[in-house]
């Protein structure tokens, strides 16, 4: 018999355990904001809906605590861009040191008669 090929059977690498994380949420959250670019839209505040997901590293962090926080930015005055509002959200989730991401989506629900919603989702990691 001719011997051409060899098997080698080399051990198997562990590989690290995966870090475990956590992720905690808050759906459907609506509230009145005032938000938006035109005038109409700085004197009377208009529905939002926003969602937000978080990876988080330590437990302790909840989704009623996120809900909290949120409404804290929410309610501390106009914002013009919805963008800037989700940002300024995702940043203060990011200030607790349990939090390692977090998405955030606004939604303007009364924009258009003929759509549902309008808005932004952005993702942001700790650096």
């Amino acid at each position: 018999m001719n011997k051409l090929f060899a098997t080698v059977t080399a051990p198997v690498p562990r590989s690290a355990p995966a870090a475990l994380s956590t992720r905690c949420f808050v759906r459907d959250l609506v509230m009145d904001a005032l938000i938006g670019v035109y005038a109409h839209e700085r004197a009377k505040p208009q529905r939002i809906r926003l969602n937000l997901d978080l990876e988080v590293i330590a437990p302790g962090v909840t989704g009623e605590d996120m809900a909290t926080i949120v409404k804290g930015v929410v309610t501390q005055g106009h914002v013009t861009l919805v963008e800037t509002l989700a940002e300024r959200i995702a940043e203060r989730c990011l200030a607790d040191a349990r939090v390692t991401m977090a998405k955030v989506r606004v939604e303007k629900l009364d924009v258009f008669p003929d759509a549902a919603s309008v808005g932004v989702e952005i993702e942001r990691a700790r650096a």
